[in-house]
């Protein structure tokens, strides 16, 4: 039977985002009488935002571990969230989680290596940017991370929260991003991760020049194929 998968919402934009895109992997890798059940649940994305501006991850932990706790009373057998902000807290998440959590940045780092990838770069938040988000999963397997320089940060910051997170973006906008990740191909990367999960509004395979990893559609499959298998995830809930 297929396994009953949890959503853990942050932005209510990158939620949706990604149902949108958990649905469409579904039905591209399980016939109609086998589509595994899904759960989502969110708290306010502003306690998020105000936790993570105090750099308490303590409360950003407890925030996703709630979140957790609802979706195993719903029936869920594992969770994940698809917002890169809160990547790393997942593991306070999972300190005594009645549900495993499957972690996308470690799936990221998977493809990266598969396809051969020696140097990439990152667009997002300033936080994810600048912190450990994507550098030690990929700095792990020998995988350099570029990232853009102070002012593209703070464009990159300033569009994700002042339009992306609202679904929708100037024209200038997405021409300033891709503007980035131009930028960043011209630098040597050989691929480009979208570190915010509403950057796909902007950013595609069709305009962008580089390769594009979305870390949200690669965890979207990998869900899908973990709801198929019989296999438990590595490690144990509350280990």
């Amino acid at each position: 039977m297929t396994k009953h998968i949890g959503i853990v919402g942050v932005s209510p934009e990158g939620a949706a985002l990604f149902y949108r895109e958990i649905s469409r992997q579904a039905s591209r890798l399980v016939p109609p009488n086998e589509q595994p059940r899904i759960s989502l649940h969110n708290e306010p994305l502003e306690v998020y935002i105000d936790a993570i501006r105090r750099d308490d991850w303590h409360t950003v932990g407890r925030l996703l571990r709630k979140s957790a706790d609802l979706l195993a009373r719903c029936g869920a057998e594992f969770c994940l969230t698809p917002d890169n902000a809160v990547q790393h807290a997942i593991h306070l998440a999972e300190v005594g989680s009645p549900i495993p959590w499957l972690k996308m940045t470690d799936l990221v780092a998977q493809d990266l290596v598969q396809d051969g990838r020696r140097m990439v770069g990152v667009v997002g938040t300033k936080l994810v940017t600048r912190s450990s988000t994507y550098q030690t999963p990929l700095g792990m397997k020998g995988i350099r991370l570029l990232t853009p320089n102070d002012d593209e940060v703070e464009l990159l910051e300033q569009v994700i929260y002042g339009e992306l997170i609202f679904g929708s973006a100037r024209p200038e906008s997405q021409a300033a991003i891709l503007g980035v990740i131009r930028n960043l191909a011209a630098a040597g990367c050989e691929g480009v991760i979208l570190g915010a999960s509403e950057v796909p509004l902007v950013v595609t395979p069709e305009n962008s020049a580089l390769p594009v990893y979305d870390p949200a559609s690669i965890l979207a499959e990998a869900s899908i194929r973990h709801a198929l298998s019989v296999a438990p995830l590595s490690g144990r809930a509350g280990s």
